[in-house]
């Protein structure tokens, strides 16, 4: 008895087990249905929902491609290049000291127009005064010496002939030899002497000038006919002429002819020549249009946050002094001119027409609809793409659908472009844009 209550307790143990696993058979073997039955309807219902948001979406979008055109010109074409730079003078001068002093006076101001020799400032010269009197005291003790040192060439030239005058009356027997030596070294002595001082006064003299120099040096004269640009220098300020001279003043020496530095981009330097024709504008001047002409292209390049330059001049006629150093200027620089030329819309270079193809339905179904395939792009839009910039194509519009037209190409100013093959006329329209209408 106790045996088989035993396997009754493992019996019912074991259909406890296979109840909580769901192991049980049930009618028909689709028992495992009741496990998953609830995630595949979840999953049904986000597929459904998805095409039917698919298909809702496309029927509310989708629809006529409307183009816009624009017509075929014919007229003149002008290609510039745009830079920007600063307004210099022609010829800048700057005035310094040359030596170190305190500044007593200022004769010139801002703006001054001022002459060749014009005083602009004074140096004090009491110092340089006093050295000179010094000097032209030291000059007139080497003459005196001088004076002094011809004086004892005269007194042992005549001792020196008296000697040789006594030996030649008493035959050589008077005076001895040595007195006759020591005559001659005398007189050779005193005309040394003469030299030196003679030598000490043109140092002296020397040494006069320089003072003299330095004291014409005093006064701060304009070296060209020009105005002044800026001033340094205050009266009673302090120059130290030391290594470099310090700038007291600078002059622009003629505003009527500036030149206007640019920067002009590596990519279009290529474009610029010598006398080609520009104009700019300032700031000051907003409404008026300056004209110039490019005189220098320079082979030194110019670095600025990794873009290369180079400065380009451009001579500008200022006669009416409008215009003033470092103002900024935007120059457009005439590099092309093309007369009597048929001209596209650079738009219509640009446009592609969209690709619009019928897939059958039963090709995808639901799932090509869920899971669209990449863009395809047409063959020809390949072979553009990939040919010459000069030939491209142009679509114009025949039977509401657009119709590619192979030209050829050149000048542009990002506007316009310039046709120099193609069956394009004035006056046709070519397509530049598509717009998709909705239902």
């Amino acid at each position: 008895m106790k045996e088989k209550s035993d396997k009754t307790d493992e019996v019912a143990e074991n259909a406890e087990i296979t109840r909580t696993l769901e192991l049980n058979t049930a009618p028909g073997g689709f028992a495992w249905l009741r496990r998953w039955r609830i995630p595949v309807l979840a999953f049904a219902a986000v597929i459904f929902i998805a095409a039917a948001v698919i298909l809702w979406r496309g029927s509310h979008t989708s629809g006529a491609v409307r183009y816009e055109t624009r017509e075929v010109q014919r007229g003149n074409l002008t290609v510039t290049v745009t830079a920007t730079g600063t307004l210099e003078p022609t010829n800048s001068v700057e005035v310094g000291s040359e030596l170190s002093g305190t500044i007593r006076r200022v004769e010139a101001d801002f703006n001054d127009r001022v002459k060749v020799g014009q005083i602009l400032a004074r140096l004090d010269t009491e110092k340089l005064e006093a050295t000179i009197t010094q000097h032209r005291a030291s000059l007139e003790a080497a003459k005196a010496k001088v004076l002094q040192a011809e004086a004892t060439v005269a007194e042992t030239r005549a001792k020196l002939n008296q000697f040789k005058q006594v030996w030649k009356l008493s035959n050589g027997k008077v005076p001895s030899q040595t007195e006759m030596d020591a005559a001659e070294a005398a007189f050779a002595r005193a005309r040394a002497d003469l030299a030196n001082c003679r030598a000490a006064v043109s140092q002296a003299q020397a040494a006069l000038s320089a003072s003299e120099t330095d004291l014409s040096k005093s006064i701060i004269r304009s070296p060209v006919n020009g105005i002044v640009l800026n001033r340094s220098v205050e009266p009673g300020q302090t120059v130290a002429a030391s290594m470099t001279t310090p700038v007291l003043f600078t002059l622009a020496e003629d505003l009527a002819q500036m030149e206007l530095q640019v920067d002009v981009d590596e990519a279009d330097v290529g474009k610029i020549r010598e006398g080609q024709k520009a104009t700019f504008t300032v700031d000051a001047w907003p409404d008026r249009n300056f004209e110039a002409q490019v005189v220098q292209t320079r082979y030194g390049s110019q670095t600025t946050e990794g873009v290369v330059t180079y400065t380009t001049v451009l001579k500008v006629d200022n006669s009416d002094l409008s215009l003033r150093p470092g103002m900024t200027a935007t120059a457009s620089i005439t590099v092309n001119s093309v007369e009597n030329a048929v001209l596209i819309p650079s738009a219509a270079l640009r446009f592609t027409p969209p690709v619009q193809e019928e897939e059958k339905k039963s090709s995808g179904g639901l799932v090509s609809m869920l899971l669209p395939r990449p863009p395809r792009f047409k063959a020809a839009e390949r072979e553009n793409a990939a040919g010459s910039k000069k030939q491209q194509n142009v679509w114009i519009l025949r039977e509401g659908r657009p119709v590619a037209v192979p030209v050829t190409v050149g000048a542009t100013d990002g506007v316009m472009t310039e046709m120099r093959a193609g069956d394009l006329q004035p006056g046709m329209a070519v397509v530049v844009d598509s717009v998709m209408e909705a239902k």
